[in-house]
């Protein structure tokens, strides 16, 4: 699919054709994450919905994600989902389910399926190593890639969303100060600074008075790998360029803590989060 509306909205990626190393998504939870909290991981019926794997097309190939939304609507808002560094497994599917149920075509792709399988991982190094390899640039184009998917399925690209966890966080900052269709944007407890490379030449910091959406960010006050004053720098920063993004804080959250699967989970902070997501999606046109 030839999408030129979005061509010109993020950097140049050099493609070549190739075979992606997953070429469809993992069943189940991610091993990499460690044991799964079978007694907190939140189970979402599909009931109502339209569910399951789609194959998006991108310039070298296709592109496995999991889309839901609710079953019979016309043009539904479109909230794409962006995977923590563990890709789309039964939770991120979960998440998609939620967000159909309350009325969005929700689309979370695999960005990494180019180069490995997140399901095959067993640690968390493992799956750090595999995300590295995703350029914020290649993201970019797949992630309009699925808006572009959304938009020839029935999706209401007018009021387009975005969240996204972990790793995926920082790709909503991102996305947001590089996609002007979005109308707003849920980042869960995104790294905010970091060293640049080539693959990552910059981060939320960077970005924050160039945001096009609004964003809200959900951060963990006792997250090891987020410190507070990169939040507190964000806030600063955000207010500085007169942006309307804000954020809030948990006190007794540290990271991951909406991942319900995982011993992270914070029960109360991950569904006040949810609840305030929604709100702001609303507020904000989806």
């Amino acid at each position: 699919m030839k999408n030129a509306e979005f061509d010109s909205l993020v950097p140049a990626v050099p493609f070549t054709r190739r075979s992606f190393l997953a070429g469809s998504l993992a069943t189940g939870f991610t091993l990499a994450a460690g044991p799964v909290m079978a007694q907190t991981a939140i189970v979402t019926d599909s009931q109502g919905l339209a569910a399951g794997e789609i194959k998006v097309p991108v310039a070298d190939g296709a592109l496995p994600a999991y889309r839901a939304q609710p079953d019979g609507v016309a043009n539904p808002p479109v909230v794409l989902v962006v995977h923590e560094i563990f890709g789309v497994h039964e939770y991120i599917k979960d998440i998609c389910r939620r967000l159909a149920k309350a009325g969005y075509m929700a689309i979370a792709p695999e960005l990494y399926a180019r180069y490995g399988d997140p399901s095959q991982l067993k640690n968390v190094q493992d799956a750090l190593a595999l995300a590295a390899k995703a350029s914020d640039a290649q993201v970019a184009a797949d992630l309009d890639a699925c808006v572009a998917w959304a938009k020839a399925n029935g999706g209401d690209i007018d009021r387009l969303g975005i969240t996204g966890f972990c790793r995926g966080g920082r790709t909503v900052w991102l996305y947001a100060a590089g996609q002007p269709r979005l109308k707003a944007a849920v980042a869960w407890y995104g790294p905010l600074d970091g060293a640049p490379s080539a693959n990552t030449p910059s981060w939320p910091l960077d970005v924050a008075a160039e945001l096009k959406a609004p964003v809200l960010g959900l951060y963990g006050a006792q997250d090891q790998g987020i410190p507070q004053s990169d939040v507190e720098a964000m806030r600063a920063a955000i207010a500085k360029a007169g942006g309307k993004s804000e954020i809030r804080v948990y006190p007794d959250a540290g990271h991951a803590f909406h991942a319900d699967y995982r011993p992270s989970y914070r029960k109360e902070a991950a569904e006040d989060g949810w609840k305030r997501m929604l709100e702001w999606f609303k507020s904000h046109g989806l």
